[in-house]
């Protein structure tokens, strides 16, 4: 948990900051992660710490670019490559949970609980869901990290603690961060009530700076004649995000525009470091809200 809240909370500033996370940090902690949970099953035998270090490589190789070294023959059969290893994965585990069980001596809960979030984060960004591949390679981290998390530090409800016996922990991360998320268009409204700029609905997502702050800014660009979006194809990396401003900001000081409706570009991986820590402290607020309601 101390790497996972470590790692997270450089992850937050990194992407705040520069909004790129570079992945050497995701295998520094996905490797201590693997080391660490085939140390805490390696008392139950060898058989789980053969399971957990074939499931945690196996999600090692999200973080690294070994599709790059196979040569550009081989290097376009990687999608099928990889589907090969998911599906070898699955089946693996599969077999293990029906001819030995469940259990600390058998195939450990965290086996079961990375294999899951990985196949959840997995699913999540081919939907488009996370958005970012730093995103879900986040997700997966935390599950390798910490797989199950099921003693917050402040009482949880009967209901719930049942619940977080079984749930990954990564799943209890992702719905807090989700719901704290919520607070981002109060925060713009109130911002763009007080300065007296407050349109509905978009002023619960977006707000007006000067066209000469609009490069040093990471905002997605609203179109200030029309009102639309901006349908400009998104750019890979930052750098080529602040070069599109820099361009669009020269248009618009040409054509006399002094201040331009902007969408605050918010790192995903700011609200996954406050769900670790919320997840941390309370479990999973959005279980504990619904079992309340």
């Amino acid at each position: 948990m101390i790497v996972l809240l470590a790692g997270f909370a450089y992850a937050g500033f990194a992407d705040l900051r520069d909004r790129e996370v570079t992945d050497r940090l995701w295998q520094l902690m996905g490797g201590v992660g693997v080391l660490l949970g085939a140390v805490s099953v390696a008392p139950s035998g060898w058989v789980p710490v053969l399971l957990w270090v074939v499931v945690g490589l196996f999600t090692l190789q999200h973080l690294f670019p070994w599709d790059d070294v196979l040569g550009a023959a081989v290097a376009r059969y990687a999608d099928p490559i990889e589907g090969v290893g998911y599906l070898a994965a699955i089946l693996l585990v599969g077999v293990a949970v029906w001819r030995v069980g469940v259990g600390a001596d058998q195939v450990p809960v965290p086996v079961l609980a990375l294999l899951l979030t990985v196949l959840f984060a997995r699913a999540l960004f081919e939907l488009g869901v996370l958005y970012g591949g730093a995103d879900a390679k986040a997700l997966m981290i935390a599950g390798v990290l910490v797989p199950v998390f099921a003693s917050p530090l402040l009482p949880q409800s009967a209901e719930v603690a049942t619940l977080l016996t079984v749930l990954p922990f990564s799943i209890n991360l992702l719905m807090d961060a989700a719901l704290i998320s919520v607070v981002i268009p109060v925060a713009i409204g109130i911002r763009n009530v007080v300065r007296g700029e407050f349109r509905f609905p978009r002023g619960f997502s977006g707000y007006m700076i000067p066209v000469r702050e609009l490069p040093d800014s990471f905002v997605w660009l609203k179109d200030p004649l029309s009102g639309g979006d901006d349908d400009t194809p998104a750019a890979e990396t930052s750098e080529e995000d602040r070069q599109e401003r820099i361009r669009v900001a020269h248009e618009l000081e040409a054509k006399g525009v002094d201040r331009v409706w902007v969408t605050p570009q918010i790192p995903f991986l700011v609200l996954m470091a406050a769900g670790s820590v919320t997840a941390l402290l309370a479990g999973n607020l959005v279980l504990d809200l619904l079992v309340h309601l």
